[in-house]
């Protein structure tokens, strides 16, 4: 395999061998600890214009399998790992991970110390990086400095409406598509739920003379949500006309339609093992999560009540709006958020 280098923004370079496509990628780097998973990041449009290093050291050892797919498309840039498992084995497998990011397009780095990668990461922040064959000169070259995610939701969205009617439907939701992976849309089928997944410029207009129950914010890619203004403007339109349930971005953009803030965190938050406490009970769930930027809680307005915190470094994780029947969650929902929306719904 051929030797590939991975120059990060700090100057500091680790060296490893080629698989997937080869080429010349330049990125924002971050890690996802998940011990599986790596077929849902993969396909999850929140990694859009990111390099993903996988903390675990053996990653692909149950192949490629389409149902556990996230979207049609893999989003991330790169792909970075200890090691792939050449000879992967699970009765759905249809296919190695090498052969599948050939077939993608996306360049894979492994043999890499990805213990130390990850540690440069913590220690210094989220930064930019260069994956590349040859070491440039200057080392840095200043499209890594210069580099970030931008117009993310434009280059993941919808171009027009797709629907999911299921039988016995109890309920019309409408899923604004800032990045919407397939297990939200399953979760609301699953629960009675017919879904209308809407390009994310669609106007509140359409949302409101659309006879839905309900309105979703999906997650989406990890740029600032600040440079998503028409967007917000529309999410202020409906914001207290229907119930509304927001996640990830979707969370940052409602919180700033309702008039908070957004910052950026020096790390973000990666993987599959973000402890969140309730506000009101004081219990700790173990969250997934993907995301750099958070809501200020400083800036929250009087009509929103902070719920959920993060253990480890204080962070807004969850919001209700309870006037205008609207909650957010900063991670992945589970089940009981689903149940949740269902109940404004009903109500």
């Amino acid at each position: 395999m051929k030797k590939i280098y991975i120059i990060l923004q700090n100057g500091q370079v680790f060296e490893g061998r080629s698989f997937g496509a080869e080429g010349r990628v330049v990125g924002e780097i971050v890690f996802a600890t998940g011990m599986v998973g790596y077929l849902e990041a993969l396909t999850d449009p929140v990694y859009h214009g990111q390099i993903l290093v996988q903390t675990f050291p053996l990653i692909g050892n149950y192949g490629v399998i389409d149902q556990d797919l996230e979207s049609d498309k893999i989003h991330v840039s790169a792909y970075v790992v200890r090691e792939w498992a050449e000879n992967p084995s699970n009765y759905r497998c249809g296919g190695d991970i090498d052969t599948w990011l050939k077939k993608h397009g996306i360049v894979g780095i492994c043999d890499v110390d990805t213990r130390a990668l990850t540690e440069a990461i913590r220690e210094y922040g989220v930064m930019n990086a260069i994956i590349t064959d040859t070491l440039p000169d200057p080392l840095v070259p200043d499209e890594v400095l210069t580099y970030s995610v931008k117009n993310g939701v434009a280059e993941v969205t919808c171009d027009e409406p797709r629907f999911y009617p299921v039988e016995h439907s109890e309920y019309n939701v409408a899923v604004y598509d800032f990045g919407v992976t397939n297990s939200v849309i399953k979760a609301l089928g699953d629960r009675g739920c017919s879904v209308a997944v809407l390009p994310a410029s669609t106007p509140a207009s359409i949302v409101l003379d659309g006879n839905y129950d309900g309105v979703v914010l999906s997650n989406g890619p990890c740029g600032d949500p600040r440079e998503n203004v028409e967007i917000i403007l529309e999410i202020r339109k409906l914001l207290g006309n229907l119930p509304m349930f927001a996640m990830g971005l979707g969370h940052q953009l409602l919180a700033r339609a309702a008039g908070a803030g957004t910052t950026k965190l020096k790390f973000g938050h990666h993987g599959a093992n973000q402890p969140v406490k309730n506000a009101e009970t004081g219990k700790v769930e173990i969250t997934s999560q993907a995301h750099l930027y958070t809501v200020n809680p400083a800036r929250l307005p009087a009509n929103a009540t902070l719920t959920e915190t993060n253990v480890l470094d204080g962070s807004v994780e969850a919001i209700e709006y309870r006037e205008q029947k609207a909650f957010t969650v900063q991670y992945y929902p589970g089940d009981i958020h689903f149940y949740k929306f269902i109940g404004l719904m009903k109500k």
